[in-house]
C-alpha cells in the first residue's frame, strides 16, 4: 500500500476542505507516492519522536499539530530546531503528514474523543460550520433517474448526518426545442418537445461540487444537461467546532472533578466554582477552545472543558458555568487511539504494515509540586 492511500483514507474522514483557512494541513514534509513501511502517530513531530520512527522502521509519520506552519525563510540545522527536523526527515527519507483543524472539525476527531473519553452520551457537535454546502438540483429523463443519483452518491452528495443517500425527487415534464445542430435524445431537432423528467435534489459539500458535477454529466443521457446549483447557509451537521453530551448519571461537583482527573488521567487541572452543584451535561473543545464558551452556555451545558484559557475568561464565566482548563496536551492526546484504529481496519490483512503510537510525551508543559 502506498502512503496515498493511507492520506487519502484519513482525509475522507477529516477534509483538508474543511480546516481553518489559515492552518497547514496535509503534506509536510516527503513523498506520498512510494510504498508504506510502517506508521508512527504523534501529536507534533520533534527529534525524538524521529528518532523512535527510525528505531521502528517508520516512513511515514501523522502528526496532529503541523511542523510548518509559518512560512520557513531559511534552513539552518545548527541554529534552529525547525530546520534540523526538516533536514532529519529528508536525509532519513521519512514522510511527514499533518491533520489539525480538520482533525478538529470532524465527527470522531479531537472533541468527539475527548467526549469520549470522559463517557459522555449522545454526543454533538457544540457548534456546526456553516456556508460550506450547495443544492444541486439536476433534471433526468424517469427512466435513468436511478443511474444519475447513483453516480451522485457515489462522487460523494446527498450525506447528511449518519444517513447517505439523501435527495428529494419530483415527477414532472421538461420541454426543450433543438437547433438545427442538434443531436436530441427524444424528439426531434427543430420540434418542441415535453418529456417526463425527475428533478433530483441533493446536497453537496462545497469541496466535492465539481467531482459530483463531473459524474452526474457521464452519466447523464442529453447533450445539454439541466441543472441548478444554490449556495447554503445551513449548518453542516457532518462537521463542527467542539462536542457536548451528557453523562449517564448527574455527579455531585467534586464527583465530576474526579472523574477528569482519573479518565483523563491528569493530577492537576485549573477550573472556576461555576454555579452548579452538580453536573450533568458537558461541553468540551480539545486544545484551544475558550472562544467557544458561551456556546456552550447557550446550550445550557454545566461544565465547559477546554485548553490555554486565559484568567479573565474564567472571571468572566465564574457565574454561568462551571470551566475547566485541562490542558492541550491532555485534550487532544486521545485523538490518536481513533487514527490508529482506523488506518488498521483500512491495512486490514496487510499485516507487513504496524502502526505505533509515539511511546513518550511531546507535552512541553510541567508541573512543578512542592
Amino acid at each position: 500500500m502506498k502512503l496515498i492511500e493511507i492520506i487519502k483514507h484519513i482525509e475522507s474522514w477529516a477534509p483538508r476542505e474543511i480546516a481553518w483557512q489559515k492552518d497547514n494541513v496535509g503534506l509536510q514534509i516527503g513523498e506520498s507516492d512510494k510504498k508504506a513501511n510502517n506508521i508512527l502517530l504523534c501529536l507534533e513531530a520533534d527529534d525524538k519522536v524521529i528518532d523512535e520512527a527510525l528505531k521502528k522502521k517508520c516512513n511515514l509519520i501523522i502528526s496532529h499539530h503541523p511542523l510548518l506552519f509559518f512560512p520557513v525563510k531559511k534552513i539552518t540545522p545548527s541554529q534552529d530546531k525547525t530546520s534540523r527536523i526538516i533536514q532529519k526527515l529528508i536525509k532519513n527519507d521519512i514522510t511527514l503528514y499533518s491533520a489539525h483543524t480538520n482533525l478538529d472539525y470532524t465527527k470522531d476527531g479531537v472533541s468527539f474523543q475527548l467526549a469520549s473519553k470522559l463517557e459522555l452520551r449522545n454526543i454533538d457537535f457544540l457548534v456546526n460550520l456553516k456556508s460550506n454546502q450547495y443544492k444541486i438540483i439536476v433534471f433526468v429523463p424517469q427512466d435513468v433517474s436511478e443511474l444519475v443519483a447513483n453516480a451522485m452518491f457515489k462522487a460523494g452528495a446527498g450525506k447528511i448526518g449518519e444517513y447517505s443517500h439523501c435527495s428529494f425527487n419530483t415527477i414532472g415534464t421538461g420541454t426543450f426545442l433543438g437547433s438545427e445542430n442538434t443531436k436530441p435524445r427524444t424528439g426531434k431537432k427543430g420540434n418542441i418537445a415535453a418529456v417526463p423528467e425527475i428533478r433530483i435534489e441533493m446536497i453537496v459539500d462545497r469541496w466535492k461540487l465539481n467531482s459530483v458535477l463531473a459524474a452526474m454529466k457521464k452519466v447523464h443521457p442529453y447533450e445539454e444537461p439541466v441543472f441548478d446549483i444554490y449556495p447554503l447557509e445551513n449548518l453542516n451537521v457532518n462537521y463542527g467546532i467542539g462536542a457536548f453530551g451528557e453523562l449517564e448519571k448527574a455527579l455531585p461537583f467534586n464527583e465530576f472533578l474526579n472523574h477528569i482527573s482519573k479518565k483523563l488521567v491528569i493530577k492537576s487541572f485549573r477550573y472556576t466554582n461555576g454555579p452548579k452543584k452538580v453536573i450533568k451535561t458537558v461541553a468540551v473543545c480539545g486544545g484551544s477552545g475558550s472562544e467557544y464558551l458561551k456556546d456552550a452556555i447557550s446550550r445550557n451545558c454545566d461544565a465547559f472543558i477546554t485548553a490555554d484559557i486565559k484568567y479573565h475568561t474564567f472571571q468572566e464565566s465564574e457565574e454561568d458555568i462551571l470551566l475547566i482548563d485541562a490542558g492541550h496536551y491532555e485534550t487532544e492526546i486521545f485523538l490518536l487511539n481513533e487514527i490508529k484504529k482506523r488506518i488498521m481496519l483500512q491495512l486490514n490483512h496487510e499485516n507487513e504494515i504496524k502502526v505505533f503510537i509515539y511511546s513518550g510525551s511531546t507535552n512541553p508543559v510541567n508541573f512543578y509540586n512542592n
